[in-house]
């Protein structure tokens, strides 16, 4: 691809957001919805991530608010407020501060997610649904890629026709002594579009594939896209989703989590009375998309984000937004 300037390099940007959000629409039946910044840390809407992540928050009339890391809760919530019939679903542009993150060349301190949610029932709880739904997503993300090589000739990435699906144990079985990552890149790049099945609970090692909250994901039907970048020479993560927890496996989750005392908070109320929408859900990195259809490789480039100085050295020879 030809070296973009800054003008051009904007209105590309704005142009494959467009049109990956149309088809995003058409694929899962959305409506784009407004999303609050920060949630009150007491109503149990806050996406825990791994556990150890510390919100950016603030206090107002001696109450403590904290800024989204995700829209994971509050978007299963809002199905049910807002009403939305079976198998229609929402979406937002989550924008979030995590401040604990690792930043690199793929991970930056400000997130921007298209976060999305779609009610289901409670029969459509399984495997092949997950499995429909995905493939409806990387169909998305692959006419997107399409239709940018129509309009402007660009085509960074030979996207596989089908994404393949494998389970975290099917892959630890393959190569128990490698890491999860390892293995990611491994299948990723010999599939060249995957996607991982199962991540949160323990593996027959007794090692998790990588931690996942207990309170949104069903652990058993969950997991990540992951696309082989041909720019960057790697495995790089589209999406984390799956279908929610029910009172079930809420429960289980939480015991083996050690987070019981999250069943006092509003949400987590709401799920084991039924209260709220069974669901799927997920997020799927902006920027991450940006990059891959791009060809770009670095996040600074297709992201108006703040770094760091040590962050600005290693990429000063690179078109930062």
């Amino acid at each position: 691809m030809k070296d973009l300037s800054y003008f051009e390099t904007l209105i590309l940007i704005d142009e494959v957001k467009r049109i990956f959000e149309y088809e995003l629409e058409k694929s899962l039946d959305l409506i784009k919805v407004q999303s609050p910044l920060f949630v009150k840390t007491s109503s149990g809407l806050q996406d825990a991530l791994s556990g150890v992540e510390k919100a950016v928050g603030f206090t107002k009339s001696d109450e403590e608010f904290e800024v989204v890391h995700s829209l994971a809760k509050w978007k299963r919530e809002a199905l049910g407020k807002y009403e939305f019939p079976m198998h229609k679903g929402l979406y937002t542009d989550m924008k979030a501060i995590r401040k604990d993150e690792q930043v690199d060349d793929l991970h930056s301190m400000y997130v921007e997610q298209w976060d999305w949610e779609k009610v289901i029932s409670k029969e459509d709880r399984t495997i092949d649904y997950l499995k429909d739904t995905v493939r409806s997503i990387y169909d998305a993300l692959k006419r997107t890629s399409d239709m940018v090589y129509y309009r402007y000739g660009i085509k960074e990435q030979d996207l596989p026709e089908e994404i393949t699906f494998i389970t975290t144990q099917e892959m630890e079985d393959a190569y128990p002594d490698l890491t999860p990552v390892e293995r990611e890149e491994i299948f990723t790049k010999k599939y060249g579009a995957v996607f991982i099945i199962g991540i949160g609970d323990k593996l027959k090692s007794g090692q998790v594939h990588d931690l996942r909250s207990p309170d949104y994901d069903d652990w058993q039907l969950d997991g990540d896209i992951l696309v082989y970048d041909k720019t960057q020479d790697r495995a790089i993560e589209i999406s984390s989703m799956g279908i929610r927890v029910d009172e079930d496996s809420l429960f289980e989750q939480l015991d083996k989590a050690d987070a019981m005392d999250r069943l006092a908070l509003p949400f987590h109320h709401k799920i084991m009375t039924k209260q709220i929408p069974y669901s799927i859900g997920g997020g799927i990195g902006q920027s991450r998309v940006l990059m891959l259809l791009m060809g770009k490789q670095h996040i600074a480039e297709v992201q108006a984000s703040s770094w760091e100085s040590k962050t600005l050295k290693l990429i000063k020879d690179k078109k930062i937004l």
